[in-house]
Order: C-alpha cells, then structure tokens, then sequence
C-alpha cells in the first residue's frame, strides 16, 4: 500500500471526489495555480481546470459566502481559509449562514461545503499563525467539526465531509503534515513513510463521521486527545509507564461518547489534553460528558492539560506547547503517584 503524507492525502481526497463528482469545486487563496501555500491542492487546477479550481480575492468572508451560495445552488465546495487563525472575517457567514440554512429553510435548502484549515502550533508561526479555534465551531449547533491525525485517517474523513449533506468544519494540524510529532522538538522528525498510519489507499474510501479510534489500549486511565496531542499522549503513556488508553477523538461533533464512557468506566480515570487554550476550550466539555456519564466510576477527577490562557507566544513555543513532560505530570498526579 503507498505511504503518503497528510498533505498529499489531503490532495488524494480531492482529487478523487473531483473525479467522481463535477459538483465538487476546490478554491481559496492561492489554491489554484499556486497549490495552496501548504500544497494541498498542487495540480489540482491543472487536471480540472480553472472552473473547478481557482483563487479567490484575500477575504475569507467572501470565500465562505461564495461557497454558502453555491451549495445552495446545488454545488459541493470544498475551500481552503489559510489558516484557521483567518478565519474570524467569515465566521458570521459559517455561523448564521452555513449553520442555519438546513434549519431555517426547514430542509429545502443543505450547505454541504467543507472548510479546511490548517491549524495548531508547533512550526514557531506565533500568535496568528498557530490558533487552535475548534471549540467556537464545536459551539454551534448545525456543523460537524473534523480533526485528524494522520494520512489514512485525512483522507477517508475529508471525503466523508466532502460527501456529507451540511457543512463540515475540517481542521488540519500544520505540525503534522509531513510526519507524527509527539512533542520532542529537540528529535529528529519521523516522516510518514515510516510510520504505519502513512499508508494510505489508493481511490475512494471513506473514514466515518462521529467515531474514535482506540490509538493504545490500556487499563489504568484514558486520555482523550485529538490532531498533534494523539502523539504526545502515546509519548507521555511511554515515558511514564502508565497503563493509559489513548483515544483519538477524530471527529469533536459528532462525538463517539460511546467509546469514550466505555474506554473510561474500564480505566476509572481521564485526562483531557488538547492545544488550545484551556478557559471554555473544547476540553471542557469532554470533562463534564466524563463527569456526567461516568461519575461513579472515576477513581479521580478529570483532569485537562492544554495551551495557556494566552496568546500563542512565538519565543517560548514549547513552554506553551502541551507537551509530554507536562502530561507526563498529569498522568502521575492522576494516577496518585
């Protein structure tokens, strides 16, 4: 089986369902004779031409608007904001638009776009370029929120939203485009091709909509993570010896609850870890779902390891990283040790 990055997966998926499907157009800045500035979508425009693939003014609002439109019409839009972190100017159009239209026109009207965007910290992008903003969209009532963690994984999942009826919120962590990182920035990077979750099969497949992956079974606690943290919470289990379930989330809403109260009425114990901010980041609401669900059989509180409440700083980046160290401490503390 080929072994692909996350970027030439992400590409894969397109170019299939833009075979499959003329109603699927890809656009957004710079993705078209360019290829996007990560390369997702190099030759693209090449093989389908300008009409499928194309670039679009520097306004995100207008992107998201031109897309709303066009799936209203009929067509299938899968864009491309830059980054997440430029995403703001167009978040009126996805909340009060995209997420609205099925519900207002009481069906007669589906959004089925998808909005990639790169996300995350890790490559020293600084305050504006390394955002982690899932849970304002996890917020909103009518839209399916997406975060991978590999290649396989990034290709079934984007052309399940590509193919789903209502607009899906498709967040790529930048960190991990071309190989697992699992919080050690002073290692060499292992590259995709040498790990088990690059491989990637060829043509159309899909990864479903709303359901986990255990990454690393375990008795003693689980850990629910997503995007980069996945690797940081199989690092933190490694070092400090703890029997730990690793959950990868892969999709935030909907949520596999199933899996996860399974996974934590086994173990009796949970951390939550994710990049982003911890005041009402998704983490959150992960926490009081454990809570809720599984109360009479923690063990310990639930506990959250995140970004800072700050902005994300670009000369103590691995201070603000969440990375196995400080999980490390979280599983101990956890744990009782």
């Amino acid at each position: 089986m080929p072994r692909k990055t996350m970027i030439e997966a992400i590409r894969d998926a397109m170019d299939v369902m833009m075979g499959r499907d003329d109603d699927v157009v890809v656009f957004g800045e710079d993705v078209g004779y360019f290829g996007g500035v990560f390369r997702c979508t190099q030759g693209l425009q090449a093989k389908y031409g300008k009409t499928r693939c194309f670039d679009t003014p520097i306004s995100e609002l207008g992107i998201v608007g031109t897309a709303i439109g066009m799936a209203a019409y009929g067509l299938k839009p899968c864009i491309e904001v830059q980054f997440a972190d430029y995403v703001y100017p167009a978040y009126d159009q996805i909340v009060s638009e995209a997420a609205r239209l099925r519900y207002r026109s009481n069906g007669q009207f589906t959004c089925p776009i998808v909005i990639r965007m790169p996300a995350g910290g890790g490559i020293f992008g600084g305050q504006t370029h390394s955002q982690s903003p899932e849970a304002l969209f996890t917020h909103v009532s009518g839209l399916k929120t997406v975060v991978p963690s590999n290649p396989h994984d990034a290709k079934g999942l984007l052309i399940s939203a590509i193919e789903d009826p209502d607009p899906v919120i498709f967040l790529e962590p930048k960190r991990l485009y071309n190989g697992p990182f699992d919080g050690h920035h002073d290692r060499p990077v292992t590259p995709w091709s040498k790990h088990a979750l690059g491989e990637v099969p060829d043509g159309h497949f899909t990864v479903p909509l709303g359901k986990a992956a255990i990454r690393r079974p375990g008795t003693a606690m689980t850990i629910l993570a997503y995007g980069t943290m996945v690797y940081v919470a199989e690092a933190a289990a490694q070092e400090t010896g703890i029997d730990a379930e690793v959950i990868d989330l892969r999709t935030l809403l909907p949520l596999d609850l199933e899996t996860i109260v399974a996974s934590v009425k086994k173990t009796g114990r949970c951390v939550v870890v994710h990049e982003a901010t911890l005041t009402s980041g998704f983490g959150a609401e992960l926490a009081a779902l454990v809570q809720e669900h599984c109360f009479f059989h923690l063990e310990a509180p639930v506990a959250r390891v995140t970004g800072w409440d700050t902005p994300y700083p670009h000369a103590q980046e691995w201070d603000y990283f969440p990375g196995p160290a400080r999980l490390g401490r979280a599983l101990l503390d956890t744990m009782g040790v």
